[in-house]
């Protein structure tokens, strides 16, 4: 019964953290952390599928399925949105016909 609350405790002081260092970055470093972010969803990613390997049973297949596309769904959505950064980031303005000539 304590280690349930000391879990508990544990995951909100972490939401808390997180929520709190998350919020204060600036802009600009938006898009190398979700870069960073993406590997560590890869990661992620590859444990749910050994997890999926190892299960046995009806439930941990269920488990293992459901975890596998969650995990994927949140590495191509975090690439999504780091795509949707990058575009920010070019201009808006045709190219000079200066700028495309051979010299």
């Amino acid at each position: 019964m304590i280690t349930g609350f000391l879990a508990l405790y544990i995951f909100m002081l972490a939401a808390f953290t997180g929520y709190e260092i998350i919020g204060r970055v600036p802009v600009i470093l938006h898009t190398p952390l979700m870069s960073g972010s993406n590997f560590v969803h890869g990661i992620v990613l590859v444990g749910a599928m050994v997890a999926l390997g190892h299960a046995q049973g009806a439930i941990e297949i269920a488990i293992g399925v459901i975890a596998v596309l969650l995990a994927a769904g949140n590495v191509a959505g975090g690439y999504v949105v780091t795509e949707r950064m990058l575009e920010m980031f070019k201009s808006s303005r045709p190219a000079s016909p200066r700028s495309t000539e051979k010299k």
